[in-house]
């Protein structure tokens, strides 16, 4: 990859990890679910009417948008909301390339090699290590939310997979369009109207901005320029800069945030991030370009080589 290549890809995992840090200040001005359906909202208009039409089928833009914004998303913000800490929920959506191989495996008959086996289970070891780590500090009910977040990316993943758009940022675009009435419809139910017109009528410089941020420079610019570095060089290239994305998570989260790291944490970190690397990098061995688009969505939001 050219150095200029190589800066874009690093700033555009670098962008996907303070995301995590613009979603706990955003769950200060917003119920979880709302504050998901803005950022979709936002990120769907007026970008989806500059795109052109989609380019894939309408039941895979139906069924990522449903696995992948409303699931994935909708858990992970409540997660969020509910105690998970900015810089560990960057660490653990990492599991969600164990959860893409074990998806892969079951619907697509995708068999993984021994050292994509290996990852896994040091990824996975990691898991239980954070589990332990949060169990003693932290409520266990959001990182089991985050985690469920994860599983939710794997089916996305395969989902885009079997899409394979040939433009990822056109896909997204569209994507962003299915969420947004089913969390709307689920903000009402669950968090209340009072709470939502609560939230708009308070609506500030601070909240409008982390929606922008959300939305145009995670979503459109992000898995725009990831696609088009997709389209340039093979995943196996491009897909491991995902892992620098809980880096830039738990680094912005203790800068900004004051989020402490405890040694458990550090060695959670070490173990999920080397056998993600171990799962990515064998994966990518054998995937082409053209199957690329199953990399668009890296740890921070949207695959980290299935779909972040």
């Amino acid at each position: 990859m050219r150095p200029a290549h190589i800066a874009l890809a690093a700033f555009v995992a670098a962008v996907w990890g303070v995301n995590f840090v613009v979603i706990e200040i955003g769950l200060d001005h917003f119920p979880p679910l709302l504050f998901s359906a803005l950022r979709f909202l936002v990120a769907a208009l007026p970008a989806v009417f500059l795109v052109g039409r989609p380019t894939v089928a309408w039941k895979w833009i139906v069924g990522v948008g449903l696995a992948l914004g409303v699931a994935k998303f909708g858990l992970l913000f409540t997660g969020m909301d509910l105690g998970a800490p900015a810089g560990l929920s960057s660490l653990i959506l990492q599991i969600q390339a164990v959860f893409t191989a074990l998806f892969a495996f079951v619907a697509l008959g995708e068999r993984p090699g021994r050292v994509k086996i290996a990852g896994m289970a040091v990824a996975l070891a990691g898991i239980g290590v954070a589990a332990v780590d949060e169990g003693a500090s932290g409520p266990l009910v959001g990182f089991a939310l985050c985690i469920a977040a994860a599983a939710c990316w794997g089916v996305s993943n395969v989902l885009t997979r079997k899409a394979s758009p040939p433009d990822a940022l056109n896909f997204m675009v569209w994507v962003s369009t299915v969420p947004v009435l089913p969390l709307l419809a689920l903000s009402l139910l669950l968090e209340g109207p009072e709470r939502d017109l609560e939230a708009l009528r308070g609506l500030d410089w601070t909240g409008a901005g982390v929606i922008v941020y959300c939305a145009w420079v995670v979503t459109v610019f992000g898995f725009g320029a990831w696609g088009w570095l997709l389209r340039r060089y093979p995943a196996s290239s491009v897909a491991p800069f995902s892992l620098l994305v809980p880096v830039f998570g738990m680094s912005s989260a203790a800068l900004f945030l004051g989020e402490g790291v405890s040694p458990l944490r550090w060695c959670a970190a070490a173990l999920l991030v080397g056998g993600v690397a171990l799962s990515t990098l064998s994966w990518g061995r054998g995937a082409g370009s053209a199957k690329g688009a199953a990399a668009m969505e890296p740890a921070s939001e949207v695959p980290a080589h299935a779909r972040t």
